[in-house]
């Protein structure tokens, strides 16, 4: 099967001003930290596929960065079209409840690459057990991003990822909570089995009737007395 490297790379006038990244096969590989100057492996498993100097990044968005300075003074400053996201909220693993796991946010198809995400359990935002990736290029040139949390799934607790963005009137939010097993009613059951021994009845005493309505002379191939 074919391989794909992507390289991305933005800067803009709002924060973040800008970001650097490479990933494989739409796996995030590492990327630039601009303010630490180094670079940051997102998978123990990439660290030894290569080096990669962080310089060399933060060379590429310091050209960037002054070319958008000379693309802002010569053209008439209209502003892109802001495109809002879609959310979905997940669990990473099968849910069992007073199992610990981890919910995912995926913020997908926005644009500019500005969010701000908060995670909320029963109302209430949440800071502890949080992470988050980058910003990482989806399609038709907009982006997508990942939020996880950690947590313990219980059946009196319900999760919200809220998200803000320029492309939306107000903040959107990710629902998630526990789904209970739906357990049917004992009386249902013992309609159901009603009903099928009803049935069972019914086809033995219609099969009784017809043997019955037969006369001996039907038989083929037999005259009466047979």
């Amino acid at each position: 099967a074919d391989h794909v490297s992507t390289y991305a790379e933005f800067v803009q006038t709002h924060s973040p001003s800008g970001e650097y990244m490479f990933q494989f096969d739409g796996d995030e590989q590492f990327y630039v930290d601009l303010d630490k100057k180094e670079t940051v492996w997102r998978l123990p498993e990439f660290i030894h596929t290569f080096d990669y100097d962080a310089r060399r990044g933060i060379a590429d968005i310091v050209m960037a960065r002054k070319n958008l300075d000379t693309l802002i003074q010569r053209s008439n400053h209209t502003r892109a079209t802001n495109e809002p996201p879609e959310v979905t909220v997940f669990p990473k693993e099968p849910v069992e409840l007073g199992q610990p796991n981890t919910l995912i946010c995926h913020v997908d198809k926005f644009f500019p690459p500005v969010l701000n995400v908060t995670w909320l359990r029963n109302g209430r935002a949440v800071t502890e057990g949080v992470a988050e990736t980058i910003f990482l290029p989806s399609t038709e040139f907009r982006f997508h991003k990942f939020h996880y949390l950690t947590f313990v799934p219980s059946a009196e607790d319900v999760y919200d990822c809220r998200v803000e963005h320029w492309g939306l009137a107000g903040p959107l939010l990710g629902h998630w909570e526990a789904q209970e097993p739906i357990q049917v009613p004992e009386t249902t059951e013992t309609v159901v089995c009603a009903l099928g021994l009803l049935v069972g009845l019914a086809g033995i005493i219609a099969g009784t009737i017809v043997l019955k309505s037969r006369r001996p002379d039907s038989v083929p191939g037999c005259r009466a007395p047979c």
